[in-house]
């Protein structure tokens, strides 16, 4: 039975963080999907820390604030998995998610990375389910999972809100780049190199999950946050001779 690590970088998100983790432990069968968590505290002063070390939640205690994708490598580095997760802590993950996706990255030796729908994503993954409430939308997620009309299909990026991974692909093509620090496009990043190591990647259209999005990086002005993002998405044009809103 494979075993999922399950990375969550934090910043002083403690309220988010509880809510993911709960949502995981509910919604996650541990005698079908075993999994562990992993939380990478990047320097939080609201009791992160201290919180994970009470829910007995494996926790990487950092000094600063180190961004996401090298906080994401540090605790890629203490897991233990036979598959590896990057997930954000404003997800709320729904029933039976895990299995989904799981089902889905094993369905051929090829594939590499998986992601689920969602109701807040750049890109193909987000979806338009429209719900008033939490209650309503886990009965959704629900029936969408159910819906055998909904398929993983390919895709050539996945955002690293929720990704899915093989161990076999993390030692085949490495860590995160961590010159994309604090953030935006090591997930493009990511995923371009998995697909020039011939791996496939899929959105699963069955497995919905909640995202709030974005919510470190609103604390920024949006003058900051879009000056990163063009210098990220130049650095990868740089590295690759290519625009990865190509991708999109």
């Amino acid at each position: 039975m494979r075993r999922t690590s399950i990375i969550i970088p934090s910043y002083n998100g403690l309220a988010l963080l509880q809510q993911a983790v709960d949502s995981i432990r509910m919604h996650t069968l541990e005698h079908e999907t075993p999994y562990e968590l992993i939380v990478v505290d990047n320097g939080s002063t609201d009791g992160t820390c201290e919180w994970c070390i009470r829910e007995r939640v494996t926790v990487i205690s950092l000094a600063e604030n180190i961004g996401f994708p090298t906080a994401c490598n540090k605790g890629l580095r203490l897991a233990t998995g036979d598959n590896l997760m990057i997930l954000n802590n404003d997800v709320t993950v729904t029933e039976g998610w895990l299995a989904g996706l799981q089902e889905a990255l094993y369905n051929q030796p090829e594939i590499g990375i998986v992601g689920p729908v969602t109701n807040y994503a750049s890109g193909k993954q987000q979806v338009d389910y429209p719900f008033e409430s939490m209650q309503e939308f886990h009965r959704i997620a629900a029936e969408v999972r159910q819906n055998r009309e909904l398929a993983a299909v390919p895709i050539l990026r996945l955002v690293g809100f929720c990704m899915l991974f093989k161990r076999e692909l993390y030692t085949r093509i490495g860590e995160l780049d961590e010159r994309f620090a604090p953030g935006h496009y090591e997930d493009d990043d990511y995923c371009f190199r998995a697909r020039m190591h011939g791996y496939i990647l899929l959105m699963c259209s069955n497995v919905l999950v909640h995202h709030q999005g974005s919510v470190s990086f609103k604390r920024s002005s949006p003058v900051e946050v879009g000056q990163l993002v063009e210098r990220n998405r130049q650095q990868f044009i740089a590295k690759w001779q290519v625009d990865p809103a190509s991708f999109i």
